[in-house]
């Protein structure tokens, strides 16, 4: 059953959106969706918003994007809290960079260093860095830099990428190249440019952009491939096109023109637009092929919500007509009173129903974007 007071209004603009996420979603994660006794969130909570899933592991990234929400949110103790975890949990002082996870009573578990992992504690930082006490700024931009040095020095592979995943001590990749942590990886070194107004971030994107447009955009669609062109069972996701035609876009970098990633990611839109968005209820589906075909027809809400931010973006007067309508499908299609649907079939069954403490991060970049 849908909430009245919730879903009136938001035929024109963001606002019921912005109201649900201060009322509903921020609340779960200040109260039962963070263990106190780790100064941790939990991995998710049940669809009922008041029930934790036992913890078997945390995450450097959830907590990352934790720290983002609470940093973006205003909400600077819960931050310094959490940028505290951070540290204290998921750094590798070692070896450097950071741990994937840690169990349940706070060891490192999955020890790889992942590239997904180390994008976003850059976003988070930068974030932080804005809002913290001048101390802990300056704390969070050291990370955000001695994490980007890794990365450039540790894990770079052929055509100016980055590896996905490398060992404990970065000695062996243990996967090639994938577009999602470069994706990210490109979103927060431009959260990083603005935070710390260092051109070195401008070079760092300049290299980065030319590299996924020469190795991942699909030529015959301009969409942004999951795996480098060429690779077999390739697929591509659209939520993805989305995210990369509001990175491109929102940003302005002038970077992203010069590789020619502007032009592909305007027909990238209009590709997934046409083939991955249900014409009725406004659905963003899991992943279609090269030609155009359904792959995974199941609805993720992250991939809705970059839907909502790249109609905001875009730079047709048209396509942005189409938001007031998009806004409204979304509401009643993925919101409820205690939180959200994770992920549901084109019928509307749910195939998720724990809400991750990793979706208020794509929520708040999206509602961001919206009028």
């Amino acid at each position: 059953m849908h909430d009245p007071d919730f879903t009136a209004g938001t035929s024109s603009t963001g606002a019921a959106l912005k109201a649900h996420y201060e009322r509903v979603v921020l609340p779960i994660w200040r109260g039962p969706g963070y263990n106190p006794a780790m100064r941790l969130a939990y991995e998710a909570v049940s669809a009922d918003g008041v029930t934790p899933v036992p913890a078997r592991r945390y995450r450097a990234m959830a907590c990352a994007r934790q720290l983002f929400v609470f940093a973006h949110a205003g909400d600077i103790g819960h931050a310094n809290t959490l940028f505290h975890s951070l540290q204290t949990y998921f750094q590798d002082r070692k070896n450097g960079g950071w741990f994937y996870s840690v169990d349940a009573s706070g060891a490192p578990h999955e020890r790889q260093k992942d590239l997904y992992t180390h994008a976003f504690v850059i976003f988070a930082c930068a974030e932080y860095a804005w809002r913290a006490a001048p101390a802990d700024a300056e704390k969070a931009l050291t990370v955000l830099e001695e994490t980007s040095a890794i990365i450039e020095r540790l894990m770079s592979a052929e055509g100016g990428l980055f590896q996905s995943a490398m060992t404990e001590d970065f000695s062996t990749a243990l996967g090639s190249p994938l577009q999602n942590p470069l994706m990210h990886l490109t979103e927060a070194w431009l959260a990083a440019r603005d935070a710390t107004g260092f051109a070195v971030f401008d070079h760092r994107l300049e290299k980065l952009a030319a590299a996924v447009s020469s190795a991942f955009v699909h030529q015959e669609t301009g969409c942004i491939a999951e795996l480098p062109i060429g690779s077999a069972n390739n697929w591509l996701e659209p939520g993805h096109q989305f995210e990369w035609l509001f990175l491109v876009e929102g940003s302005g970098h002038a970077t992203f023109g010069a590789a020619g990633l502007e032009h592909a990611l305007f027909r990238a839109f209009d590709f997934v637009q046409q083939c991955g968005v249900d014409p009725v209820t406004g659905g963003v589906a899991a992943s279609v092929s090269e030609h155009g075909g359904v792959i995974d027809s199941t609805q993720r809400i992250w991939a809705q919500t970059e839907y909502l931010r790249a109609l905001a973006t875009h730079s047709g007067d048209a396509v942005r007509a189409q938001l007031p309508a998009q806004i409204e499908r979304f509401t009643n299609r993925f919101l409820r009173p205690n939180g959200w649907i994770e992920s549901q079939t084109a019928d509307g069954v749910i195939v998720r129903s724990e809400m991750p403490s990793t979706t208020p991060y794509h929520l708040a970049t999206a509602y961001d974007a919206l009028p």
